[in-house]
């Protein structure tokens, strides 16, 4: 079978999305589109995209790792999410080196935090839910040696 086009892992991650909202109520499909945008401002590459367009769909449970291992993606793409997908009780420090020891993974977790941490996406959320992920972020940067907001 052929490999899945761009359009088409598109379509799937707006169709699991569908009905998922982020922290501030809006769409979550705009927050994977963001991801999408930024890892394409990065000159990041074409599998570097569609492993974008799926970055949340295992660990937010709207598409399996069953799936993931059976759809017709190349294996850096399946690389690429996986090392993307925190595991349930999973350290950020566990979490920073598996993107770490994966080409390309750091590049797309950089666009993750950049819209995550965006000041006027963080506003439209609640003082403690904002507070806790703001440092949550931070961490994260610090692991990944990302520097900058």
């Amino acid at each position: 079978m052929p490999e899945l086009t761009l359009d088409q892992v598109e379509a799937i991650a707006r169709d699991a999305h569908a009905s998922d909202v982020d922290d501030t109520g809006r769409p979550y499909i705009e927050h994977v589109q963001a991801v999408v945008d930024g890892v394409r401002a990065r000159n990041g590459s074409k599998d570097q995209m569609a492993a974008a367009w799926l970055h949340d769909t295992i660990e937010n449970d709207v598409l399996t790792r069953e799936w993931l291992n059976s759809a017709e993606l190349p294996h850096d793409v399946k690389s690429l999410v996986d090392a993307m997908t925190r595991r349930p009780g999973e350290s950020d420090k566990s979490y920073s080196r598996r993107i770490l020891a994966t080409t390309g993974a750091l590049l797309i977790k950089d666009a993750d935090l950049a819209h995550n941490a965006d000041p006027d996406r963080l506003a439209m959320i609640d003082e403690p839910t904002r507070t806790h992920l703001s440092e949550k972020y931070t961490t994260l940067r610090r692991l990944l040696g990302l520097t900058g907001g």
